[in-house]
């Protein structure tokens, strides 16, 4: 995707705001990943801004559903591993967020980078409390496949890759894979995918259950736009709780989802959406729902 929504909001001095760009139009926060000189490899200041914007989409009554692109090429080609410190971090040896800046390894860094890097990312995109559309415009390779995995659907352009890298590098899959591509496609497709590295393109994506629509790249902005739109004139509260039943139900048992379920719609019922989707019903008109 070349473009994104502008925005009338006044431009930060923030240098990382032109390297993670974020408009909201018509109820949907549009989040753009924005250097694709480097095939929008994810710095850790883009992954904590990434973390914010989803943070604020949550609370934000303005907004009811997300899109998570990219400019370029490329989708994400992963975790930045050539970046250098983060901009006006710290200062040599000191730890922002798990990551040593300077200084040697001591035991415990790498897993404490993980978790308070990638996995915090994929667990904002799985927590946000709106849906969130991940539009795949290009390559979306390790740490930027899961990202696009973790979105509550996925839309890829015919010329979109998805890639399981870590291999490649002799690494372990992080930011969730190994959590997230067996629920999508079972244990056995999941190492395939895992063990060899293969890129799989679009299509092949669409057939094993990863992606829910493949279309072509000049059409991927208008359906991004119009899956979204549709989502922001829903029930925001029920989608909102909808994806929580459903995320969580692959790691409960049936009585704890029924009851899970149950306990949902007793708090849906105390909504306005869903006492306006009662009464469209009842009197036979299309409802209008507000969000709330």
């Amino acid at each position: 995707m070349t473009s994104s929504p502008e925005t009338s909001a006044a431009k930060s001095a923030d240098p990382v705001d032109s390297l993670v760009l974020h408009a909201t139009d018509n109820h949907v926060a549009w989040i753009t990943l924005n250097r694709p000189e480097a095939l929008n490899a994810i710095t850790p200041d883009q992954r904590e801004r990434l973390i914010q914007h989803l943070s604020h989409a949550s609370c934000d009554p303005g907004v009811r559903a997300v899109v998570i692109t990219a400019t370029g090429r490329g989708f994400c080609a992963g975790a930045d591993l050539r970046g250098g410190p983060p901009t006006g971090g710290p200062q040599a040896g000191e730890r922002v967020a798990g990551e040593q800046v300077a200084g040697e390894r001591v035991a415990g860094d790498v897993a404490r980078m993980i978790r308070l890097g990638a996995q915090r990312l994929i667990g904002a995109v799985l927590d946000c409390e709106k849906p969130v559309i991940a539009a795949v415009n290009g390559t979306a390779a390790g740490l930027g496949a899961h990202l696009a995995l973790a979105c509550d659907l996925v839309l890829a352009a015919d010329s979109a890759k998805f890639i399981e890298v870590f291999v490649r590098r002799g690494l372990v899959p992080d930011g969730g894979g190994a959590y997230l591509l067996p629920r999508l496609i079972g244990p056995q497709r999941a190492k395939e995918l895992m063990f060899f590295g293969d890129a799989l393109t679009a299509a092949d994506a669409a057939r094993l259950g990863l992606v829910n629509r493949v279309v072509p790249a000049d059409d991927l902005e208008k359906t991004a736009r119009d899956w979204a739109e549709r989502l922001a004139t829903g029930p925001t509260r029920a989608l909102a709780l909808t994806k929580q039943l459903v995320n969580a139900s692959l790691d409960t048992d049936r009585t704890s989802a029924f009851a899970a379920e149950a306990a949902a719609q007793e708090i849906n019922m105390t909504t306005t959406d869903a006492n306006e989707g009662v009464a469209a019903f009842t009197e036979r008109r299309t409802p209008h729902y507000r969000g709330h």
